[in-house]
């Protein structure tokens, strides 16, 4: 946990930003996976813990905007919770731990919440993804399904994700660790991509080399020789010399900040030569990015850089033709990468993502695009300094997009589609870093991962 005066400060500025009425933030409670008493790890909602830090089921927090009051809401322990889960400290002890000074059973929210409405005051929520929050909020406030997500508050909305965006100090160092530890993941998996080994055997050593840290993955990890599925989570192949290996991967640190990096990897420790073709191809779309990245550039833009190097790598190959700028604005490239440069990173892989993307990754100025590929893009605005960010540029043979875009004859005048048949069983390559904005530029979170060619196979 951060020092107290720092989640004092977060709510501060929240309260200032959203001037009138109750904010309610609600933590997240266990959740069974076949019985009550067989529970997920249990995972806190992350703008509870940027706001309020504490990390157990059960928990809410109501903030007076008005009055300046604060209010957490939750269960003092039990007997029963002594005999099974082992003596706690108090409910209030812990909200003293935060700067919240008052406390009351969650029994009685409902309560509270329904004097305010009747006094004809606003209830600022945030919108949840979690099924048992919805029905935590639709009985706390009364509301059915489609009332609960109409009237989330776009104002505390917009507070939390301009606080959130920016990282503090404490953050940043929050972020290195969980990055530091991204190292060791993938040069685990670089270790293990051998012949005869079964993907499960790699994705179940990530989840060791996590728990043995005291920590968990920030994502079900992708490992897999399918790479050309973008979010492939099927482990059952059985990994042979010549195969790609895609890894997409990170942690959390113990304060629950998540890193998240992609490596795609030679089984056997050998890239083909078409192999390295493609795969330098991607590390000259990172080098693009991370040499344009920046406070102030909007990160469409830096998508738009990052395809231009892309199609001009590819037409070198010859799988590409035609003019780059014509090719690029068609979203022709798309073919090949039919997803966005990159996302927000935080407390969350996807930072607040759960608040909606285009509340996170858009605003007023940049808006998101509907064509193919560009609307995959989960980031398009400006940047900031402080702003955490992925770089993820890929290249992807999918047949069946392939052949569907063949058939159509679809940008024929960019594709040749005739050398792209050679490329049919390639797979996909994928390469990922985090990246902290800094006031003139960039730097990687956490120690380098091998990226290089040289680097990888060795």
């Amino acid at each position: 946990m951060f020092a107290t005066e720092i989640y004092q400060k977060r709510r501060q500025k929240l309260i200032q930003q959203v001037e009138s009425g109750l904010i309610l933030l609600l933590g997240n409670i266990d959740s069974p996976f076949n019985s009550v008493d067989n529970c997920y790890r249990f995972r806190q909602d992350s703008s509870f813990l940027y706001f309020c830090g504490l990390d157990q089921p059960e928990l809410a927090v109501v903030l007076d905007a008005d009055s300046g009051r604060e209010i957490i809401f939750g269960r003092q322990q039990t007997l029963d919770n002594v005999i099974w889960s082992g003596s706690q400290p108090s409910l209030q002890s812990q909200a003293e731990r935060v700067g919240v000074s008052e406390t009351i059973s969650i029994d009685s929210l409902e309560n509270l919440l329904s004097s305010a409405v009747a006094a004809g005051r606003s209830i600022h929520y945030l919108p949840t993804c979690r099924a048992d929050n919805k029905i935590i909020l639709s009985n706390l406030l009364g509301k059915n399904m489609t009332e609960l997500d109409k009237d989330v508050s776009p104002a505390l909305i917009k507070a939390v994700v301009a606080l959130r965006s920016v990282k503090g100090e404490e953050e940043v160092a929050e972020l290195d660790v969980a990055a530091r530890l991204g190292y060791q993941l993938h040069t685990t998996a670089m270790e293990m991509a051998r012949e005869g080994t079964y993907e499960w055997e790699i994705a179940g050593e990530l989840e060791a080399v996590a728990a043995r840290a005291g920590r968990m993955l920030s994502f079900p990890p992708i490992v897999t020789i399918h790479g050309e599925t973008l979010h492939n989570h099927q482990r059952d192949n059985q990994l042979r010399d010549g195969d790609l290996l895609l890894v997409d991967c990170g942690v959390e640190s113990l304060l629950h900040y998540a890193s998240d990096h992609t490596r795609t990897l030679p089984v056997g420790g050998q890239f083909s030569s078409q192999q390295c073709d493609i795969y330098q191809v991607i590390l000259d779309c990172m080098a693009r990015a991370k040499k344009l990245i920046r406070p102030g550039i909007a990160y469409l833009d830096v998508h738009f850089a990052v395809a231009r190097t892309l199609v001009e790598g590819l037409r070198s190959l010859g799988l590409m033709q035609g003019d780059l700028d014509q090719a690029v604005a068609a979203g022709a490239h798309a073919l090949f990468m039919p997803h966005g440069l990159g996302h927000m990173l935080g407390l969350d892989v996807h930072d607040m993502e759960d608040l909606g993307e285009d509340c996170v990754g858009y605003d007023d100025k940049i808006q998101r695009s509907m064509q193919f590929g560009l609307s995959g893009l989960r980031l398009g605005r400006e940047l900031q300094e402080g702003f955490v960010l992925t770089v993820e540029p890929g290249i992807y043979f999918i047949p069946g997009l392939i052949e569907q875009w063949k058939k159509a004859d679809r940008h024929a005048e960019f594709i040749n589609y005739a050398r792209l048949m050679e490329y049919l069983d390639f797979g996909g390559i994928r390469l990922e870093d985090d990246l902290l904005l800094l006031r003139r530029g960039n730097r990687l979170l956490g120690r380098p991962i091998p990226l290089q060619i040289d680097e990888v196979e060795k």
